[in-house]
């Protein structure tokens, strides 16, 4: 699926068009579809995971977490269906992984979590931010490289 073109201006300029090919066909390419369904499936578990791990008495993590991964995994989810309009917010995921990481010392109400939240969120932060700069990386890595 191709962008609208306008009929003047920088829409119709040959790079613009040259960078709309080459987005759309990283987008198609294998090792981004294997990253966006993983980012779609990270962002389940954090969705789900204040059930899992049994937040129980934390209802403050437990509602960030549920709020971070239905943002990650909608993401995700616009990533693995309309990837070539998408992929400009694959950058947002990488600051949600790092707030999954430091939230149990922020979002708690006494600023500390029991280990099992901590290391939960931890885990699947570092999870979510890694593949945020994946996401990232095929985008950058595509534009630097040119055609091939």
């Amino acid at each position: 699926m191709s962008y609208p073109q306008q009929s003047s201006g920088m829409g119709t300029h040959p790079e613009i068009a040259e960078m709309r090919e080459r987005l759309e066909r990283t987008a198609a390419s294998g090792p981004a579809i294997a990253v966006e369904g993983a980012i779609l499936l990270a962002g389940v578990y954090a969705a789900i995971s204040p059930w899992v791990v049994h937040f129980s008495g934390q209802p403050f993590i437990t509602v960030n977490n549920l709020i971070v991964g239905i943002t990650v995994g909608l993401i995700g989810l616009g990533l693995t269906l309309v990837p070539e309009r998408m992929f400009r917010l694959a950058w947002v995921i990488a600051p949600l992984g790092v707030w999954l990481i430091i939230s149990p010392w922020v979002v708690t109400a006494t600023h500390s979590a029991r280990a099992g939240i901590i290391a939960n969120n931890c885990a699947v932060g570092a999870v979510t931010a890694a593949l945020g700069l994946a996401a990232m990386g095929l985008t950058i890595g595509v534009a630097r490289r040119g055609p091939q």
